[in-house]
């Protein structure tokens, strides 16, 4: 694998030197500033109580963490294909896996820059909850295991797309059609179809499993379970993306 360190490399000194990862995290920074204050402060939350603060910014920096990986990815193929970008790539002696891998591991850093970003805003909110530390690893541990999910979603997008307007907007309708689940109550997933989707979506088990631990004050250790789909996910969706890395091409036609 040293042609996707070679590549990793090659994106992330391209990527956080020109600026376009700190434009990024200046951009979350503000978000995350806007949603804090309103958790907090805003006469129109003062039911919200600390947990319910600390577990609602903890899954607004979870979320759009993967947002921005899924996004990254999305371009990753299409956007060099349509910069004119991706013929220089291909031919230099990067395989094409090293490829898929090395960018991948390059949008995961926008994942990891941005939960180090939002550690502060947390921090402040959760003073004085009990466990704060394990609910920070927690949070750690599940918008990982969700950006290793939406990194292989976003490149197999790109790999497959016919354009870059298409994998982007596709990632981001597929990204809101799974976070959408899990913010409906319980009662609105009975049934076959809501069994399905608990089995089905990562999204529906990572950030229940948060929501234990902040406002009910599970351990780290408890409701485990509710991490299968999401390590499966991070697990097969990546190694799906790697595997179909043989068909990118030039051209969306599929020649060249």
């Amino acid at each position: 694998m040293s042609t996707a360190r070679v590549v990793a490399w090659r994106e992330l000194r391209d990527n956080w030197l020109t600026g376009r990862g700190l434009a990024l995290m200046f951009g979350f920074s503000i978000l995350l500033s806007l949603a804090t204050y309103l958790a907090a402060t805003n006469e129109a939350l003062t039911f919200l109580e600390q947990r319910e603060s600390l577990a609602l910014v903890l899954k607004v920096a979870v979320t759009v963490g993967g947002l921005l990986v899924v996004l990254w990815c999305a371009d990753a193929i299409s956007g060099e294909r349509e910069r004119a970008t991706l013929e220089g790539l291909l031919l230099t002696p990067a395989s094409r896996r090293g490829i898929v891998v090395g960018k991948g591991l390059s949008a995961l850093s926008l994942w990891f820059a941005a939960y180090l970003c939002a550690l502060p805003y947390l921090w402040i909110l959760g003073r004085g909850v009990s466990r704060l530390g394990e609910v920070l690893l927690a949070g750690l541990v599940v918008g990982t295991l969700l950006a290793l999910f939406l990194a292989g979603l976003g490149m197999l997008l790109s790999i497959w797309s016919g354009s870059q307007r298409a994998s982007l907007a596709l990632a981001l309708l597929l990204l809101v059609a799974l976070h959408a689940p899990a913010m409906m109550p319980t009662s609105a997933l009975r049934g076959w179809s809501g069994e399905l989707v608990r089995r089905l979506d990562p999204f529906t088990g990572g950030l229940p499993y948060l929501d234990q631990m902040v406002l009910t004050g599970h351990p780290i250790g408890q409701d485990l379970g509710l991490l299968l789909v999401p390590v499966v996910a991070a697990l097969v969706l990546p190694a799906v993306a790697v595997l179909a890395a043989g068909r990118i091409r030039l051209l969306t036609g599929g020649r060249g």
